[in-house]
């Protein structure tokens, strides 16, 4: 009775064992782009009902903003600066609203580009590499986005993303039509945690006084 009870003991532990293993085999390892948008707080973006943030670019002793609040879930949003407010859904935009729109995709991208690379369709994500990055000239791990020629308001673009070991992004370099010259080069910093999304509040070029930054961020979960 002993020999068969310890039998059947073994035969249970195996089986669990198998099952065990089987459930570790089928789950998938991350791509960069998931660590990318997890270092980011990529997790925690289901829980946001409402995101409001200010645009702002500061050249020398020039200001320009606009402010932008967005319901995720229902993809309403108002654009609000100086001369009026626009209230509009993009399930529903027409010819009037396609300048306003993309403005917003603009400035959205600015500041989600980590969640981006989970949500853009017709989109490249190459191997990661090892390379200087162009403002810092700091060792940074590196991945070229580069869009289809199809689709979105500025097909074709690329972007060079530089990204500590964290998976944090640190600076990136962008390439309209994929040229291979830069179009324009900006750092990512001041990093800032809003709800458990880290969002960077400063993007500044190296050789100018010139500075895209967010302010008045406001995520309502």
């Amino acid at each position: 009775m002993k020999k068969y009870i310890l039998i059947t003991l073994i035969i249970t532990l195996c089986f669990s064992c198998k099952q065990k293993q089987e459930k570790q085999a089928d789950v998938k390892p991350l791509t960069i782009a998931e660590k990318i948008a997890n270092a980011h707080g990529f997790e925690n973006w289901k829980n946001v009902s409402e995101i409001t943030f200010s645009f702002n670019v500061d050249k020398d002793s020039s200001h320009f903003d606009r402010t932008w609040i967005w319901k995720p879930k229902t993809n309403d949003v108002t654009a609000i600066n100086k001369n009026d407010t626009i209230i509009y859904n993009r399930a529903k935009i027409d010819s009037t609203l396609t300048q306003t729109d993309s403005r917003f995709i603009n400035d959205k991208y600015w500041l989600l580009v980590p969640f981006q690379l989970i949500w853009d369709k017709g989109l490249t994500i190459s191997e990661p590499t090892k390379e200087a990055a162009p403002i810092s000239k700091t060792e940074l791990n590196k991945i070229t986005l580069t869009y289809s020629d199809e689709g979105g308001y500025t097909p074709g673009d690329a972007y060079d993303i530089y990204y500590g070991n964290d998976f944090l992004i640190k600076e990136w370099i962008f390439r309209r039509g994929n040229v291979t010259e830069p179009s324009m080069i900006t750092t990512f910093e001041n990093y800032k945690d809003f709800n458990g999304i880290k969002i960077a509040l400063d993007h500044k070029k190296g050789d100018a006084n010139w500075n895209l930054n967010f302010t008045n961020i406001n995520i309502i979960n």
